[in-house]
């Protein structure tokens, strides 16, 4: 019998849980289109403050508990909350950090000042998401990223987590969205995205404008496909990514049934 393929979708945002752009509403269908069609599936995000825990009914994953995730020498703890995606028989698993995701704010206060946490929430939510997918033991054959915050995930797997087992097959794709912060992420970005001391900092070099467009840029430059999940997306990195030789790049189509997303993940997963 035929083993079926594993899709592994991280993600900022995903309906219904949290939209902060229209993509929200594409992982959710792109999620559930795999599900239907073969594939198997699970999704992770961030449990931002403002998920109402009761009304989508999530729970404390018990067998997951007890990961710290270091960062910068500093341990925070991983907590792992599931559940079920309505009408859909697979699961999202949510990440939660008392520290860094209870609040009621997404990325800026009540002032519309932005965190200065970010770059470390990120590269928390990153790194976390891979330690908890080798707690999974579930190996994927794609790993579908999308949203800013996911940027350093396809450099990680190059990088830091190229030796495990978990990922030996797994091939990334990320989706350069809509740029919704003009905030800087600071220096520290680059010094807490540094999870293993044999990354260089040359390696890094992608991510230097520390900004959500940098962010994107990393991302895509490590992906080993690109997708386009908004209309309007920077120009420059249309201009840089548009067309990568040796990579498979999907224009944003916004009358797509998410055929050609389906014939991208069956095309890598061979």
């Amino acid at each position: 019998m035929l083993t079926k393929k594993r899709i592994l979708f991280i993600a900022n945002e995903m309906s219904p849980y949290l939209e902060l752009t229209e993509f929200s509403e594409i992982v959710n269908r792109l999620a559930i289109k795999s599900n239907e069609t073969g594939f198997e599936v699970r999704c992770i995000m961030p449990r931002f403050g403002m998920i109402n825990e009761r009304r989508h009914r999530l729970h404390e994953v018990v067998r997951l508990s007890g990961i710290n995730v270091s960062v910068d020498n500093d341990d925070f703890p991983l907590q792992i909350k599931v559940a079920s995606l309505p009408n859909a028989r697979l699961q999202v698993y949510f990440l939660d950090n008392e520290d860094l995701f209870k609040r009621k704010f997404i990325f800026h206060d009540e002032q519309e000042k932005f965190y200065d946490d970010n770059a470390l929430r990120a590269v928390f939510f990153c790194k976390g998401a891979l330690e908890t997918v080798k707690k999974f033991g579930w190996p994927p054959d794609i790993i579908h990223c999308s949203g800013w915050m996911t940027g350093l995930i396809p450099f990680f797997l190059k990088s830091a987590y190229k030796k495990e087992p978990v990922f030996a097959h797994s091939k990334v794709i990320y989706t350069i969205g809509s740029t919704s912060f003009k905030e800087k992420l600071g220096p520290s970005l680059l010094k807490l995205a540094k999870i293993n001391p044999a990354i260089k900092d040359k390696e890094l070099e992608p991510f230097k404008d520390a900004n959500n467009i940098g962010m994107f840029r990393g991302g895509a430059t490590y992906a080993d496909a690109i997708t386009f999940g908004a209309d309007k997306t920077d120009k420059k990195l249309v201009e840089e990514f548009g067309k990568v030789k040796g990579k498979k790049v999907l224009a944003y189509n916004a009358e797509s049934d998410l055929t050609d997303y389906l014939q991208l993940f069956t095309d890598l997963a061979k």
